[in-house]
């Protein structure tokens, strides 16, 4: 009997982790690396994807500053910006202003995206902050 209650503690506890791992908008297939998104850019691969910026600062060489999206006003930017858009357009969102699970810009803005029916939008996985994960390795900045 101790095994079998055992088991299922162990099943729930389980089920609890991967409920929590997948509570984001996003997907891990959704999540683009720093170092793909660099590669593109030097290597002028850039033809069929857009460069969002919905954080502080537009740090990314030709990326569109939306503005921070945790503000209404930048939502609706954001949101023109993209009707403008093409909807199987890949499109790259990035903030990098602090790490993933407390940053307030993300989730509103990668909601946009699914809301607006993009096909191939993806966030960028900048785990701690965007002098961290991208200045500091040489990749394309706005100058």
């Amino acid at each position: 009997m101790k095994k079998w209650m055992c088991l299922v503690l162990m099943t729930f506890c389980f089920a609890n982790v991967l409920a929590q791992s997948f509570n984001e908008p996003w997907n891990p297939n959704q999540l683009m690396t720093a170092t793909v998104l660099a590669n593109k850019i030097t290597q002028n691969r850039m033809e069929h994807t857009v460069v969002i910026n919905i954080g502080p600062d537009a740090v990314i060489k030709n990326s569109y500053n939306a503005g921070p999206a945790n503000d209404a006003e930048n939502i609706t930017k954001l949101k023109k910006y993209l009707s403008e858009t093409s909807k199987d357009k890949e499109v790259v969102i990035y903030c990098g202003c602090c790490p993933f699970d407390i940053c307030p810009n993300i989730r509103p803005a990668f909601k946009v995206l699914q809301e607006m029916g993009f096909t191939n939008g993806k966030l960028l996985n900048i785990p701690k902050n965007i002098k961290t994960d991208w200045i500091d390795k040489g990749f394309p900045v706005n100058r």
